[in-house]
Parts: structure tokens; sequence; C-alpha cells
């Protein structure tokens, strides 16, 4: 059996054209120019030759049997994706306790800054201590390390991060919360939440509060996501 369709296109001038194709088990029969209706005088195309999509062109009609030629449905969600980005750049951290990433969006779904937590440019992270304990103050990290979520808005790669979202592994601490309710952002979307009843964490939420900015707890859909870096060699579709 076969299956026929006719598409209007407009062209310039105002003209408009009939354009009609037909479709019989994997093949599709595209008109010759100036010969009308298609599918008698045509040209046979194998679909599998085509290097464009055409199930816009035919919307209701998809060949089957072939794997290559239907779109994943095991894909990550977008939520998904910039928390997955959050947590590998925390992989970059030198932190040899906590290594926390932070990752801001824009509406359209585009990274506009990355950050992860370490030492301030210029000093350097051999002479700088990574302890979190010390009879002295000064001998820990917390007065020199600066958190993912600072750096990710100095690191923004827009004018500003005004109503974006955050998605960062680890809930924010005071000091940051200011800074992302400084900046702007409109929501905070967070992994973990471990130090939910420490001051800051009590202070970060109650400004959070006043400001209007939102936080929200993620739920993943999945327990991990694996980068296989050898996994590009391991299908063979046809070339591009």
């Amino acid at each position: 059996m076969m299956l026929c369709q006719e598409k209007v296109q407009h062209g310039g001038g105002g003209s408009i054209k009939h354009i009609k194709s037909c479709f019989s088990g994997s093949r599709v029969f595209l008109p010759v120019p100036g010969v009308y209706p298609a599918g008698l005088p045509g040209v046979v195309v194998d679909i599998k030759d085509l290097p464009v999509e055409i199930s816009g062109f035919f919307p209701a009609i998809r060949p089957v049997g072939d794997e290559l030629s239907q779109k994943r449905e095991d894909y990550i969600e977008w939520c998904e994706y910039f928390m997955a980005v959050a947590f590998l750049a925390a992989q970059r951290s030198k932190d040899p306790n906590s290594q926390v990433g932070a990752c801001i969006v824009n509406s359209e779904n585009k990274i506009v800054g990355i950050g992860y937590n370490g030492m301030p440019n210029g000093c350097h992270d051999d002479v700088l201590p990574w302890g979190r304990t010390a009879q002295n103050k000064l001998d820990t990290k917390y007065p020199y390390v600066c958190h993912a979520e600072l750096n990710a808005i100095m690191n923004k790669n827009s004018a500003d991060v005004k109503n974006c979202d955050m998605y960062v592994a680890l809930f924010p601490c005071n000091e940051c919360a200011k800074l992302i309710i400084q900046a702007g952002i409109k929501e905070v979307i967070f992994m973990s939440d471990k130090y939910h009843d420490s001051p800051e964490m009590q202070a970060s939420r109650y400004m959070f509060d006043l400001s209007g900015v939102k936080y929200t707890k993620f739920v993943p859909k999945r327990k991990k996501i694996v980068i296989d870096f050898d996994s590009i060699n391991v299908s063979t579709p046809k070339p591009l």
C-alpha cells in the first residue's frame, strides 16, 4: 500500500506550490520538478539514505524495524543534566573533605555560570590549609576557601544572573545565601541539606524566605549518571 501526502509551500512573490510525495514501505517517492502528481513519474529514494529527518514531513508515518531511526527514550532530563554538571564541576575541587559544585542556568536552559569550592585566585592551594579543625582557626580552610556558589556567580558568562536558577550539591551557607540574593537568582535547587540544623543554614533559609528566593530539594530519578569516555567507540552507526 502506498500513502501520499500533499504539502502547500508558499514561494516568493506570493506564489503557491503544491508538493505531493508518497511513502511506501521504506521508500519515499519524491516529485520531479514540474511533474504532478508526485509518485508517478518521480524519483525513488531509500529513507536510510536521506540526510535529513523526514518525520516532520510525514508526521504520522515512521519507518519501523530500524532502532536508529527513533529518538532515544532514556535521555536525562534538564534538571538531571544541570545537577550532574554541578557534581562534575565538584571533581575539580582540591578540598579533601567536601567537593561541592554549582551550576547557574537561565530561563532558556542555558548554563551561564559554573563553580566549585577552592582557594582564591593567586592563593596557592599548596600553601593555604585544608583542615577543618585546629587550635587556631587561621590554620583551617574556613577563613580562606571560596564556596562553589560564589565562584559560579563570579564565573558568569552573561551580564548578570538575575532570574536564573542555581543547581548546587549542598544547601548554601548564610554567606552564599547573601550572594545569591544580591545576584538576583530566583531559585536554588540543592541535593543535600546535611547541615540543616546549623545556625548558618537556618539563617540562609530565613533570608531566602524574606527575599522570596525559592529553594527546592532535588529528587533524582536515577542514583547515578556514568560518564564513560569509551562509550563513543561502542556503537557503530552509519557514518555521518
